[in-house]
């Protein structure tokens, strides 16, 4: 049976909803543990934000939201494609298809400060390699943007 009484204060979480008058904002006790959910990764936390109202979980706003996939498993391919391994490479290694990793990319560069500090933190890399990794990750997406565009009836 769960514990009844008053639970837990997260003091360093920020509510996500834009809407709210306390977004990103810590400190002021206006979220909650609402108990937690089991992945492939192990528990995730659930939160609310008493001002507003929102669900959310620890992974909201980060790489790993919404992706059934271990967190370790996506954190070695960016490690990978980081050292100049191939994205068909890198599926082959990881025997997953090449979209998927495309997508853990591309989710990845949407997310570029959070994986940052990630990677600088596991793997000794300079400044220069995360810069061509984000260089590399926005020339696939004009090239992708370019195709789109060619692809259009009646563009010239």
């Amino acid at each position: 049976m769960a514990r009844r009484g008053p639970k837990p204060k997260f003091i360093d979480v920020p509510c996500p909803n834009e809407d709210c008058t306390l977004h990103g904002v810590t400190g002021e006790g206006n979220v909650i543990g609402s108990g937690t959910y089991m992945t492939k990764s192990g528990k995730v936390q659930k939160y609310i934000c008493r001002h507003c109202g929102r669900v959310f979980c620890g992974r909201t706003n980060t790489v790993f939201y919404d992706l059934r996939t271990e967190e370790d498993e996506i954190l070695i391919a960016l490690k990978m494609i980081l050292k100049g391994m191939s994205l068909r490479g890198v599926a082959e290694v990881l025997e997953v298809k090449l979209d998927t990793v495309r997508r853990w990319l591309s989710r990845a560069a949407e997310h570029s400060e959070e994986v940052n500090k990630a990677l600088m933190k596991d793997i000794v890399v300079s400044k220069v390699e995360l810069d061509e990794l984000w260089t590399f990750v926005q020339k696939n997406k004009y090239r992708e943007w370019k195709h789109m565009k060619t692809m259009e009836p009646g563009y010239r």
